[in-house]
């Protein structure tokens, strides 16, 4: 495979952009030295690099692009949109348009708000929290990946460095799925707490989840506790929407929360996110009430004209057509014919699946039964090497074919012979450069 370019752009870019991308889930550090170090366009399931390779999109931008890469509805409305201009000194009319349309879908909410990303929304929901309850701590799950790039999140992570003490402290955390540690949090910090934020549920959930509580119990229980506590309940639905159920997990399991968040799916990759809630606490950021407002969210490009209209677009088709229950059945599939390849190459100890439709995922260990991320960096370079973009994750979508699953499948179990190989004598016989980095650490 012929990487030229893509080894220019890699020296290149590092020389002007710190860390080599927007994103840190974006960079070489996630991936080995044998692929792709850019792209330069996408269409359905596929994308082509700078060398005009052309490779199978099993990611599909961070899970954000779930009706595949420039799609043909999505991309004509956002055209058409564009030629009107995109930002606007007052609202445009396609505010209140897409304000409506998303808000019959959370039949529970009364008020939304829009931004560009799910940092900017989710802290926009802690102080939210803080404001209505006048409290300050902020109770989040440790075994959670992700819920912002902002001070309060990060400073609970290995990766806090230039976050003061005192604002880290600020955040407490509560092991995901276990109502007891949850339970536990609220009595350690009686009427300190403001906020609990989670996401309603994760690929690993009632699969190799430890805790084995169903969703729907964990969710109910978390939040009747928060309630019965005086805190405010937010879900974090920038993963689970659009792909568990439409709209999301919180209306799957009629958890009626008090904010909620929303982005990635919602819109087919483009930047376009929302927060939506009840009036009694969104509107402790309006001008309409006589008191003091809380400065919600204030963004010059939080509702540019296209984002909106692509958020339009993506919403009416997955209200025209089963969107969902299309990706669940690719997953199935994916899952069914991984299973098979893995039983037959007498691999199930040191590969396992989680066996989430949604978001299935492979895990990969050595040969004393531990995660290995070296394994796993090995298999994502010999899948890179046969045009599959795979890091042991499937994102279903609705340009993926039954045809795209087979040849992942044709090409992972050639790929086994050399995963057999590497259990027995090291994958550093086999792998090129280093292995992957995790972005950061949970602080437990």
């Amino acid at each position: 495979m012929k990487l030229t370019k893509s080894k220019i752009f890699k020296n290149k870019i590092h020389k002007l952009i710190p860390g080599g991308a927007h994103t840190y889930s974006k960079g070489d550090d996630q991936f080995p030295e044998l692929s792709p170090s850019a792209f330069l366009r996408g269409k359905g399931s596929y994308l082509w690099d700078l060398d005009n390779n052309k490779y199978l999109d099993c990611s599909m931008g961070l899970s954000s692009v779930t009706l595949g890469h420039a799609h043909p509805q999505v991309i004509k409305g956002v055209a058409k949109e564009l030629k009107k201009g995109t930002n606007f000194q007052r609202p445009s009319v396609k505010e209140l348009e897409v304000a409506e349309l998303f808000l019959e879908q959370i039949k529970f909410h009364d008020r939304i708000k829009f931004a560009k990303n799910g940092s900017t929304l989710t802290t926009a929901a802690v102080k939210l929290a803080r404001a209505k309850t006048g409290r300050d701590l902020i109770a989040v799950p440790y075994d959670h990946p992700f819920y912002s790039y902002d001070d309060w999140f990060i400073g609970q992570t290995n990766c806090n460095k230039g976050i003061p003490k005192a604002i880290r402290d600020l955040t407490v955390t509560f092991k995901g799925c276990d109502l007891t540690s949850l339970e536990k949090l609220f009595k350690k910090y009686k009427n300190k707490i403001a906020c609990v934020i989670t996401e309603p549920e994760r690929p690993v959930c009632n699969t190799i989840c430890d805790c084995k509580i169903p969703v729907k119990n964990f969710l109910k229980g978390a939040y009747n506790l928060t309630k019965k506590n005086g805190a405010v309940f937010i879900l974090d639905e920038m993963i689970t929407g659009y792909k568990t159920h439409f709209p999301g997990s919180s209306v799957k399991y009629n958890i009626r929360a008090d904010l909620i968040t929303w982005g990635k799916s919602i819109s087919n990759g483009f930047s376009f996110s929302a927060l939506t809630g009840k009036k009694e606490i969104m509107d402790l950021g309006s001008i309409k009430k006589k008191q003091e407002k809380v400065f919600l969210i204030s963004t010059t490009h939080g509702a540019e004209t296209h984002s909106i209209q692509a958020g339009i677009e993506t919403l009416k088709v997955f209200k025209s057509k089963k969107v969902v229950e299309y990706k669940k059945l690719i997953g199935d599939y994916f899952l069914k014919s991984i299973k098979n390849i893995i039983k037959e190459n007498k691999l199930e100890k040191y590969i396992k699946t989680v066996d989430c439709n949604w978001f299935p995922q492979i895990i990969f260990y050595d040969k004393n039964l531990k995660v290995c991320d070296g394994l796993k960096t090995l298999v994502m370079q010999e899948m890179f090497k046969r045009k599959i973009l795979f890091q042991g994750i499937l994102i279903p979508s609705l340009s993926h074919k039954k045809k795209n699953i087979d040849d992942l499948v044709k090409s992972f179990d050639n790929v086994l012979q050399i995963y057999r190989k590497a259990l027995n004598k090291g994958y550093k016989k086999y792998l090129y450069g280093e292995k992957i980095k995790p972005v950061f650490r949970k602080i437990i």
